[in-house]
């Protein structure tokens, strides 16, 4: 039967195996999937087969800057070690470059950018298949600031986390060092303006049940008990504000106040740390090296 090119593709993106390859299988297997896979497996020529089902949680963050663009992207893969090959570094260093040029509207169109061996997705599966371990493109954001306006970016242990921050005003120095506590302090917002009302509405609930839970209440005039929940919703929602928080270089002051003896305000600000919010896998080591030995 006749192999179209779009089987080669599925069956590329699954194994990771060339495409002469994977149209090899195809033909010898009459265009079974399944069987083509095994064919590839049997050969020694399947390498990414079974990595989908694996935990990408590792990886780089990356920010580059070309005047008054930038972006800031995460690819992950299994283990730290994979994110030290050369390969993935210059793999990470071409997709920023790509989709800075670029500027696709989403992750599906980023991967569907064309290179010089394919896609942006073709690139992924091929670092996949030759660096051995799963590898995902997981998220980029395109910043764009006003010719009066600052870029400030900081990159901690090679891009475990990375921070962009945009002033309006101020200094490189200062977009920088704003950059460094975004990183470091993990703020969610700019101050109490851009906070959604829900997410104040969840921490007044969650201080509530707190407050009344503690016996050092009990019995207390309700005046007393939300003057409490008062007090703790405030310090909650400060420590999730940027310039509510205490400034990393001068702990006697808050960023509101150094950006304003600077005559700057922070007009947008983003922050990566590669693995957020994946859930990653705990191996027993034991029982790895027994499935190991059995294979």
């Amino acid at each position: 039967m006749a192999v179209t090119a779009a089987q080669v593709k599925e069956l590329r993106e699954k194994t990771g195996a060339g495409m002469l390859d994977c149209k090899n299988a195809l033909v010898a297997t009459d265009g079974d999937m399944e069987k083509a896979i095994d064919w590839l497996r049997e050969k020694g020529i399947a390498k990414s087969i079974k990595k989908a089902s694996r935990i990408a949680a590792e990886g780089l963050s990356k920010i580059l800057i070309d005047g008054d663009k930038a972006v800031i992207v995460e690819i992950n893969t299994e283990t730290d070690f994979a994110a030290k090959n050369e390969q993935f570094l210059k793999l990470l260093d071409d997709v920023a470059a790509l989709i800075l040029a670029k500027e696709p509207a989403d992750l599906e169109a980023a991967l569907e950018l064309s290179t010089e061996n394919g896609t942006l997705k073709d690139e992924v599966v091929n670092a996949t298949a030759t660096i051995g371990e799963k590898i995902d493109l997981r998220r980029f954001e395109i910043v764009k600031k006003a010719a009066d306006e600052i870029f400030g970016d900081y990159t901690h242990m090679g891009g475990a986390k990375t921070a962009l921050t945009v002033l309006k005003g101020g200094t490189p120095e200062l977009a920088h060092y704003i950059a460094m506590q975004v990183a470091s302090m993990t703020p969610s917002y700019i101050s109490s303006a851009d906070m959604p009302q829900d997410v104040v509405d969840r921490e007044t609930k969650v201080q509530t049940e707190i407050v009344k839970n503690d016996e050092k209440f009990a019995g207390k005039p309700e005046q007393v008990i939300q003057g409490a929940i008062q007090g703790k919703v405030s310090k909650a929602l400060k420590e999730m504000c940027l310039v509510d928080q205490e400034y990393f270089m001068d702990s006697s002051k808050k960023v509101s106040q150094v950006l304003k003896e600077n005559n700057a305000d922070v007009v947008r600000f983003v922050r990566y740390a590669v693995g957020e919010g994946i859930e990653k896998r705990e191996d027993n080591f034991a029982e790895e090296v027994a499935k190991q030995m059995n294979m």
